[in-house]
């Protein structure tokens, strides 16, 4: 489903080049749960980022579905994102001034469903996550734990065949953390394939493969170990 071929990102810094990533060889299959781990600086969220479609590599290639995505221009990578990709991250990213409920059909405005179809999509989205209550609330009147899910609510709306989560615990206690993970990896059970990045290694043990970044370089991958 998605092949990096030697991938790099390499930032400026004053006057200084910053490799960033190095010579990123990787394949994920349909399906799959996947943590990336390291320590701070490591490359993590950036190789979730260039995966993401959010970021540009420096070099190498990147396939999805078997279609080189690498040189798509911006609107052709926005469409390729929303078609294949949801995400989920540290901070929520959820719009203030909008309710839960209308945050979790952003995406559905975006893609121009009409308005009676993205009710109905709204609701049961809602209701699989306990979120009918809080349909009202912002994300100023909601807990943490129903912030992120309302943003995975928003994030699987569009029934993506990829979750990305960047950090969905980072800003949660150790019991509702749980209980995010407990629903990300049951959309993984349901075929969704979960790419995770965590620092965390108690949480990053949970998925069946995990890959380990330093400097940002893969230096372990247990898909390898166990072939």
């Amino acid at each position: 489903m998605i092949r990096l071929s030697g991938l790099g990102k390499e930032f400026l810094l004053g006057d200084q080049r910053v490799h960033a990533l190095r010579d990123i060889n990787l394949r994920i299959g349909r399906g799959e749960y996947l943590s990336i781990m390291g320590p701070s600086g490591s490359g993590k969220s950036t190789l979730l980022n260039l995966i993401a479609l959010l970021d540009r590599p420096s070099n190498g290639d990147y396939l999805l579905n078997d279609r080189n995505v690498t040189g798509l221009d911006d609107d052709s990578l926005a469409r390729v994102r929303r078609e294949n990709f949801g995400f989920v991250f540290q901070f929520f990213h959820l719009i203030p001034r909008l309710t839960a409920a209308e945050n979790i059909e952003v995406p559905l405005i975006l893609a121009g469903q009409e308005p009676r179809q993205r009710r109905a999509r709204v609701q049961e989205a809602m209701a699989s996550y306990g979120l009918i209550d809080r349909a009202g609330h912002r994300p100023d009147q909601l807990s943490g734990g129903q912030r992120q899910r309302v943003a995975i609510a928003r994030a699987t709306i569009m029934r993506p065949a990829v979750i990305l989560a960047d950090e969905p615990t980072g800003n949660l206690d150790q019991t509702t953390g749980k209980q995010v993970i407990s629903l990300l990896e049951q959309l993984n059970q349901e075929g969704i394939t979960l790419i995770l990045v965590t620092h965390d290694a108690a949480i990053g043990e949970h998925a069946t493969r995990r890959i380990k970044l330093i400097d940002g370089m893969i230096t372990e991958d247990t898909a390898e170990l166990a072939a």
